[in-house]
């Protein structure tokens, strides 16, 4: 059973940054293919990012450019760097492993993009 905790959610201004990381348990993020999601208001959590245990890398065409996923393989760590954030951006943001019939998801960390 593997755990996932999010971190690095705040309140920051429109066209800002925040970096979030996912810590992982064990020595899994090698293997397993990470994602991080966002949920708004509402019941649809959207894909935003993603980096498969290969290291390929994808993006939501709404984030693309702006946002960066990257991975600490030593310190079993998941990253989404935002930049040039929108209001838009604000969400609940959720970090996911998954392999094969596998999948764990982290309690999520308020993202809040205001003036």
């Amino acid at each position: 059973q593997a755990q996932l905790v999010e971190s690095g959610g705040g309140l920051v201004q429109p066209g800002g940054s925040l970096r979030l990381s996912c810590r992982v348990s064990g020595d899994i993020i090698r293997i397993y293919d990470m994602n991080w999601y966002r949920q708004a208001p509402g019941p649809e959590r959207e894909l935003v990012a993603g980096i498969t245990s290969g290291g390929s890398t994808n993006y939501a065409n709404s984030v693309k450019g702006r946002f960066t996923i990257s991975r600490d393989l030593a310190k079993n760590t998941v990253y989404l760097q935002m930049d040039s954030l929108k209001p838009e951006d604000t969400a609940v943001y959720y970090c996911k492993a998954s392999y094969r019939l596998y999948t764990y998801w982290g309690q999520g960390t308020q993202v809040t993009v205001s003036s």
